[in-house]
């Protein structure tokens, strides 16, 4: 029985090329100067409105600074260009530069005072238990919310010469505080306002430290604390440096704040004490311009603050570009 052979196995069928993939083609000039120019675009709007709101008083400063500008200027009398007469008599008075003084010498040591107490509340509040943390947040933040005005009205009582419960606990104790009146002498009222900023100024200084102190690796701690390291030089070591851009931010808006400081020494000063003893910046500013109608000098001595608040942070501000450059 013979069998058939088998058939030849059927040749290949011709194949199509794959076609090839497209190249990438490079984004055409005129849509990749939109894209560039798109940023930019959704920026200006709110550019614009942070420069016309803030741009504008600082100009509107300027220029009334250069004019001779009171209370018939209010009612519509074209003001007189006076160039730089305005800043060479406001500095060419020797009360200025004591008002200057005064300023920065109680800014600098109520912002030290207000670091230093904010920092060992933040350093408490993180050695503490839960109960006792909740206890001490409640306490800063109810002194955080008081009203200025309310808490000036209680500070006003407790130092109060004849009624205050401070001349009465001193006077319980048997020191010569009986009938002292703490609003009258120059060193006694910036002590109690110094009292007064810093009660105000240590819950935010105390909340934003011990935000940065929770960043602080616990291992960390644990492995310094085992290889011997005392509180001290784990803090000064470790936790400084971790918390320090905190600090620094927080040390330049308390400069600031308490360069700017206005209604505790107003308020303090309605009280009965000498206000040309214990003026600073922002009462002087109050009394050139409300008080003598002078808004043109009060306008220069605004400008003179604002370049003053900038040449004092100028160096944390350098710190962090410099910082910036390096990463």
């Amino acid at each position: 029985m013979s069998t058939a052979p088998a058939a030849p196995p059927a040749p290949p069928l011709p194949t199509a090329p794959a076609p090839a993939a497209p190249l990438a083609q490079p984004p055409h000039p005129r849509r990749r100067r939109r894209l560039r120019i798109t940023p930019y675009a959704l920026l200006l709007p709110a550019t614009l409105i942070v420069l016309l709101a803030l741009g504008y008083p600082i100009v509107w400063q300027l220029v009334t600074s250069m004019q001779h500008f009171g209370l018939a200027q209010q009612f519509g009398q074209p003001p007189e260009w006076i160039w730089f007469e305005n800043y060479i008599e406001l500095f060419g008075s020797s009360t200025t530069w004591l008002v200057v003084a005064r300023s920065v010498a109680f800014c600098l040591v109520t912002a030290a005072v207000t670091m230093v107490v904010g920092v060992g509340f933040a350093l408490l509040m993180q050695a503490v238990g839960a109960a006792i943390r909740v206890i001490l947040q409640i306490s800063l933040l109810l002194a955080w919310a008081t009203p200025v005005v309310a808490a000036m009205t209680i500070w006003n009582w407790m130092f109060d010469w004849n009624r205050g419960l401070v001349n009465w606990t001193l006077s319980g104790l048997g020191l010569p505080f009986g009938g002292f009146n703490w609003l009258q002498h120059p060193l006694t009222f910036f002590f109690v306002a110094l009292v007064i900023v810093v009660w105000m100024s240590v819950p935010f200084v105390a909340f934003s430290v011990y935000a940065g102190l929770t960043q602080v690796p616990g291992e960390v701690l644990e492995a310094a604390q085992m290889d011997g390291a005392g509180p001290w030089q784990r803090f000064r070591l470790i936790i400084l440096p971790i918390v320090k851009p905190v600090l620094g931010i927080v040390m330049l808006l308390q400069i600031i704040w308490d360069l700017r400081v206005f209604t505790q020494i107003k308020l303090l000063q309605d009280r009965g004490s000498i206000a040309s003893q214990t003026d600073v910046l922002g009462t002087y500013i109050y009394q050139l311009g409300v008080g003598s109608s002078d808004f043109a000098m009060a306008s220069a001595m605004s400008i003179f603050v604002l370049l003053l608040t900038i040449a004092l942070s100028w160096a944390y501000v350098r710190n962090l570009l410099k910082e910036d450059e390096q990463r």
